[in-house]
């Protein structure tokens, strides 16, 4: 069997194995995180969990099958590691970027509704002050 097609194999069995475990792990931990983002609604945390993790496998599982193709024919076993290395290197660092896309996505999501439920609503006029001169102060008495 040809190294090439040994290194793609090696490739796509860690590539997807990693992306699985990646996705798994963001989604059993990412949880609590989304409830509370979304305000504790759990049926709803669920439901975007869910969807992150399709797109995130979509994303992924695509980039990586896009990035197998190889420039160079791989000679030996030092050719082969090389590749991987290069290859998966840069999977592992796509997935680290989407994660931390995911993160700082939601951490605004979550601080913007913090700031929305610390706001106080604000406070009804309580009475009114007459200025004493300028163009609004009332007439002086006549004498």
């Amino acid at each position: 069997m040809d190294l090439t097609v040994i290194s793609y194999v090696i490739y796509l069995l860690v590539s997807i194995a990693l992306t699985i475990w990646v996705a798994r792990t963001l989604s059993k931990n990412g949880r609590i995180f989304l409830a509370d983002v979304l305000h504790g609604n759990e049926k709803l945390a669920d439901a975007v969990n869910h969807l992150l993790v399709v797109g995130f496998y979509l994303v992924n599982l695509g980039f990586v099958a896009l990035y197998l193709n190889g420039d160079d024919e791989i000679a030996d076993a030092r050719g082969i590691f090389e590749a991987l290395s290069t290859k998966l290197g840069v999977v592992l660092l796509v997935l680290g970027v989407m994660h931390l896309g995911n993160v700082y996505v939601l951490n605004r999501i979550r601080r913007r509704g913090a700031m929305e439920r610390e706001q106080v609503p604000p406070v009804a006029p309580q009475g009114w002050t007459t200025p004493k001169s300028g163009p609004w102060a009332p007439p002086a008495p006549q004498a």
